[in-house]
């Protein structure tokens, strides 16, 4: 039998994913990774806001109608989606085999077993039971690979569902962290991206306090790495400490991730989120001044329920005032369950979705700006691949972290003999919005 996993949502999913797959080839499955190649396809779907579930669906019913053509002959539902609305997802996709939580996905061998017998499978054991460590087949490019270090959230932002989805914040123990890392730097993973739902929390519930500059600490002296960034950094938690590990360890990008959410003081309280405008702004000053060149990206949530105009005309200057190199924002999603959900004065989705829209527009601007001030600059770089219809090759600069940031294309062709994986020199020549044209350097 083939088996086909799709793996929807963040790269904390993926790492899921990525355990099942070991499972599934322990057991003696075959793997592909086109859905209408296989027998089976298991969804490993997102559930976190609304586009995200709505992504989920439309994958499950394009499954199922391949199914009813005959091409796959099951299909199961696991993930988010399925850990948050369990009984309901089963009887909204009566066509699907099994529909199972989040602490099953360890016992995905036996439910294909029972699939197999003829029976349906719909069962959701404790969140706790999904294990924080496990033996995995990459589905990356071969030489980068996520680290999942924490598992769930204890943070209780208003606007998320998150913790009541995976439960309370977890921390991966920190021997089995690193057991992990060398095993993945063995394998030829050179780019190691660190990723939790909080990576700034990480060993509070275990030790008491943050350990991530000595795990940092740690990774940095593992042989084989070359890259090590950080992904989901909360900006309360953002410390002396760790502004001195990445300031001074050479295998530590120059890279934060930081979703702030907004910057208006009574939003962000309303959130159930610290700080207000001038916390930010004296964290970004501080990460400024103590790591010369930093890139730093950000999150911004626009049309919460208590977003005035005024403060989304505050959040609008302030983008502009602190000219991040990377952002993404999304407009407000409604989630049932959550406090932000029934708080009133709930702002119309159309008005949600145009400050959104403002905002990336504005961050578009300042992108290119930036973009065009490293023409004739030299940066180094990673080679991801050759596009034969563009006659060039493409990958990221240090300043762009794997699916979510821009590329790199350097004009060539498959006789320059460079490598997927290979770390150049190169020169900015030109730019492309988001995406930046260079050369390769000696």
């Amino acid at each position: 039998m083939t088996v086909s996993v799709v793996s929807l949502g963040c790269p904390k999913n993926l790492v899921d994913t990525e355990r099942m797959l070991h499972l599934l080839r322990q057991a003696g499955y075959a793997l592909t990774v086109e859905p209408g190649d296989a027998d089976i396809v298991i969804v490993n779907t997102c559930g976190f806001i609304q586009s995200a579930k709505e992504e989920a669906i439309e994958t499950i019913l394009e499954l199922v109608q391949l199914k009813a053509e005959g091409v796959l002959k099951a299909i199961v539902v696991t993930g988010c989606l399925a850990e948050r609305y369990q009984t309901e997802a089963a009887e909204l996709f009566p066509e699907v085999d099994a529909v199972i939580g989040i602490g099953d996905e360890t016992q995905i061998i036996a439910v294909l077993d029972r699939i197999a017998a003829g029976e349906r499978v719909v069962q959701f054991a404790p969140k706790c039971q999904m294990p924080l460590t496990g033996d995995r087949i990459l589905s990356t490019l071969p030489f980068f690979a996520y680290l999942k270090i924490a598992e769930g959230c204890s943070n209780g932002c208003t606007y998320c569902a998150i913790p009541q989805i995976r439960g309370k914040y977890r921390s991966v123990p920190m021997e089995d962290v690193l057991k992990e890392a060398n095993w993945l730097a063995e394998n030829g993973v050179t780019e190691l991206v660190v990723v939790a739902q909080d990576t700034t929390r990480y060993g509070e519930d275990l030790y008491g306090k943050s350990k991530l500059p000595e795990l940092l600490t740690a990774l940095c002296r593992i042989d084989g790495f070359h890259w090590i960034r950080m992904l989901y950094c909360y900006p309360e938690r953002i410390s002396d400490a760790l502004i001195d590990v990445i300031a001074t360890e050479p295998k530590l990008v120059k890279y934060l991730d930081i979703p702030i959410q907004h910057c208006n003081g009574d939003v962000l309280a309303a959130m159930r989120r610290e700080g207000d405008a001038t916390a930010l702004r004296t964290l970004f000053a501080k990460l400024r001044a103590r790591i010369p060149g930093i890139t730093l990206r950000t999150t911004l949530m626009t049309g919460f329920p208590t977003e005035t105009e005024e403060a989304f005309n505050e959040l609008s200057a302030f983008v502009e005032e602190m000219q991040f190199d990377r952002m993404g924002c999304f407009a407000y999603s409604e989630e049932e369950n959550t406090p932000a959900a029934k708080m009133p004065n709930q702002i119309d989705e159309e008005i949600r979705l145009h400050r959104a829209d403002l905002l990336m527009e504005q961050q578009n601007e300042i992108t290119l700006r930036l973009n065009e001030a490293k023409i004739g600059t030299a940066t180094e770089a990673v080679i991801e691949g050759y596009d034969k219809w563009a006659e060039c090759w493409f990958g990221r600069t240090l300043a762009d972290a794997p699916d979510i940031d821009g590329k790199l294309f350097l004009p060539g062709t498959p006789a320059d003999g460079y490598q997927i994986g290979q770390f150049v020199n190169v020169s900015i020549l030109d730019t492309m919005d988001y995406d930046l044209i260079g050369e390769v350097i000696a």
